[in-house]
C-alpha cells in the first residue's frame, strides 16, 4: 500500500515499483521436456557411487549372489517410492516438489523440517561428496589435486588441494545455472548422455573382452555363502544376522540410487509437469537400476569378489579390497591394464560433475520455495533476470563448499542415507493422508497397487532405517539430530517473523 501511494505522487516512482513487482512476480520458464527430466533423473542418480561402494557392499555380505539382491532389492524400493512419487507430483506440480506434499500433507514444520535437513545435510551434503568424488578422481590424473597435497592449516582444520577443487566445480557449476535452465539442462543433457553410453560400454566389455572364467568359478562356487569381513575377522552370516547386513550394506546402493526426486524440485520448469514427472522418474529409475545391477554383474565376471587386502594386483584383492574402494577402476585396470584407471578416472569425472549439475540446478528450488513461504530467506525466494532462485544457489554453492571442508564421503553418505529414508517414508505416508482429507481432488495419476505397494515401501524403509539406527548408530543417531534441530529453528523463524513490519513480512506462493 505504501509503494501505492507513492507511486501515485511520482511518475518515476511507477516505473520503480512497476519494476520492482515483475521482478518479484517472475515466473519460471518451462523449459524442461520428458527427454530433460528424464536426464535430470538419471545424470541426478549416477554420480560417482557405483563405481565406489559395491566394495563395501561385497565386505558386508561376502557373497555375489547377495551383492546382487543388495542392488535389485534397491532398485526395487526406488522403483516403488517412484511410481507412488507420481501422484503427489501429479496433484502438487508446483516448485519445492517433497517440501510442498509434506507442508500440504501434514503441516508446515513438517515441510519445514524437510527443507531444513535437506539445505542442512540432504542436497548440500550430496553434492559435497560428489564433489569430493569428482576431485578424489581428478587426482588419478593430476596427482596435484590429492588429498595429502595439504595447502593450508588452521588450527585442527586442514585445506588440501583436492578440497579447493571439489569446491571450485560447485561454483563452476552454480554460475551455470545462475545463467538460467535451458544452460542447465543443456549441460545435464549432453554429460547424462555421455557418462550413460560410457557406463554401458564398460558393462560390454566387462561381459565380453573382460570375462574371467576364474573369476566367475569363484564367485559362482560362493553365490550364497554370506560372511562379513572387518577388523577382528571374517564372520559367516545367516538368519537375522545376514537381514541386519543387508540393511547396512544398502546404505552404499540406496545412496547411489538417490536423487531420483529431484525433478519435483523443478516442476514449475517441467512441460506438462502432471505427465512429464512421473513418466520421467519411473523411466529415468528404470534405467539406472538396471543399469546398476549389469554393472555388478560385469564386476563379478572379470574380479572375484572376495580377495587378500595385501594383494599385489586388482584379481589378487578382488571387489572386497580394490583400492581406496574404486572397483570401477580396479575391474578397467584388470581389462585394460595401467591406463583402465586411467579411463575410469575420466569416467567417473564425467558422471560426478553432471550429477551435481543436477543437484545443484534442483535443489535450489525448494529453498525458493520455503522463502515463498516465510519459512527461508527472503530473497531466496526472487528470480533473477534469468528466471532461475539466483539467491538460493549462492547460498545452496557456500554451504556445500563448507561441508567440503569438514566432512568426508562416508561421514555424508551415513548422514544422507538415514534422513532420505526418513523423509521418503513420511512423504508416502501422505499419498494415504491426502486420500483422505483432498478425496475430490483432480489426480491425473494415481499410485499402483495402492494401498499396498505403498505401505510395502513404508514398511521397508523403516525397517532399514532403525536397521541403521543399530548397526551404525554414531552417524544415523546424527542425522536423527539434525532434523530434530529443525524444530527450535522452525520456532524461532516464527518468532522472527512475527517481529517483522507487516509490508517487509513474505509472500505465500507454494502454488507457483
Amino acid at each position: 500500500m505504501v509503494g501505492q501511494v507513492v507511486a501515485s505522487l511520482c511518475p518515476l516512482s511507477v516505473c520503480l515499483w512497476e519494476v520492482k513487482m515483475n521482478r518479484e512476480h517472475k515466473e519460471f520458464r518451462r523449459e524442461l521436456r520428458l527427454f530433460d527430466a528424464t536426464m535430470l533423473v538419471v545424470g541426478s542418480m549416477i554420480g560417482s557411487g557405483i563405481f565406489i561402494v559395491s566394495a563395501d557392499i561385497a565386505r558386508t555380505v561376502g557373497a555375489p549372489g547377495y551383492m546382487l539382491l543388495v542392488w535389485g532389492l534397491t532398485g526395487i524400493l526406488t522403483l516403488i517410492a517412484a511410481l507412488s512419487y507420481g501422484e503427489l507430483a501429479a496433484l502438487f506440480p508446483y516448485a519445492g516438489g517433497q517440501y510442498v506434499y509434506l507442508q500440504r500433507a501434514y503441516s508446515p514444520v513438517v515441510g519445514f523440517l524437510y527443507g531444513w535437513t535437506l539445505f542442512a545435510v540432504v542436497q548440500t551434503g550430496s553434492i559435497a561428496a560428489v564433489a569430493v568424488a569428482f576431485a578424489k578422481f581428478t587426482a588419478v590424473l593430476v596427482p596435484w589435486f590429492a588429498e595429502s597435497n595439504v595447502l593450508m592449516r588452521f588450527g585442527g582444520l586442514s585445506v588440501n588441494a583436492g578440497q579447493l577443487l571439489a569446491i571450485a566445480s560447485i561454483v563452476v557449476l552454480t554460475l551455470l545455472n545462475l545463467r538460467g535452465v535451458r544452460l542447465g539442462k543443456l549441460v545435464q543433457d549432453v554429460f547424462t548422455v555421455t557418462k550413460t553410453a560410457a557406463l554401458f560400454g564398460i558393462i560390454v566389455v566387462g561381459l565380453t573382452i573382460g570375462l574371467n572364467a576364474e573369476s566367475v568359478a569363484q564367485n559362482w562356487a560362493i553365490l550364497w555363502e554370506a560372511q562379513r569381513v572387518h577388523e577382528s575377522g571374517v564372520e559367516p552370516l545367516a538368519g537375522v544376522g545376514l537381514l541386519s547386513a543387508m540393511g547396512a550394506a544398502m546404505v552404499g546402493s540406496l545412496f547411489a540410487s538417490d536423487a531420483w526426486n529431484n525433478v519435483t524440485f523443478a516442476a514449475a520448469e517441467v512441460v506438462e509437469p502432471r505427465r512429464t514427472i512421473p513418466r520421467s522418474m519411473a523411466l529415468g529409475v528404470l534405467i539406472v537400476t538396471v543399469l546398476y545391477l549389469l554393472a555388478n554383474v560385469a564386476y563379478l565376471a572379470v574380479l572375484p569378489l572376495r580377495g587378500n587386502p595385501e594383494g599385489a594386483t586388482a584379481w589378487e584383492r578382488g571387489l572386497q579390497f580394490a583400492l581406496h574402494d574404486r572397483v570401477g577402476a580396479a575391474v578397467a585396470e584388470a581389462i585394460f591394464g595401467p591406463w583402465g584407471a586411467v579411463l575410469m578416472a575420466v569416467l567417473i569425472m564425467i558422471s560426478t560433475f553432471g550429477c551435481n549439475n543436477g543437484l545443484i540446478l534442483a535443489g535450489a528450488r525448494v529453498y525458493y520455495a520455503m522463502a515463498r513461504d516465510g519459512l527461508f530467506f527472503r530473497a531466496a525466494g526472487q528470480l533473477n533476470r534469468h528466471a532461475v532462485p539466483g539467491v538460493a544457489l549462492v547460498l545452496q554453492a557456500v554451504w556445500a563448499s563448507l561441508l567440503c571442508l569438514s566432512g568426508r564421503y562416508s561421514d555424508l553418505l551415513d548422514y544422507i542415507v538415514f534422513a532420505v529414508l526418513l523423509f521418503y517414508a513420511v512423504t508416502i505416508g501422505g499419498i494415504f493422508v491426502l486420500r483422505r482429507t483432498m478425496p475430490e481432488a483432480e489426480r491425473p495419476y494415481r499410485a499402483p497397487g495402492y494401498p499396498v505397494v505403498p505401505a510395502l515401501y513404508i514398511v521397508a524403509a523403516l525397517a532399514i532405517a532403525i536397521d541403521l539406527l543399530v548397526v551404525k548408530p554414531r552417524y544415523t543417531v546424527a542425522g536423527l539430530l539434525i532434523v530434530a534441530m529443525g524444530l527450535p529453528i522452525y520456532i524461532f523463524w516464527q518468532w522472527w517473523q512475527r517481529r517483522q513490519p507487516r509490508g517487509d513480512k513474505p509472500w505465500n506462493s507454494a502454488s507457483m
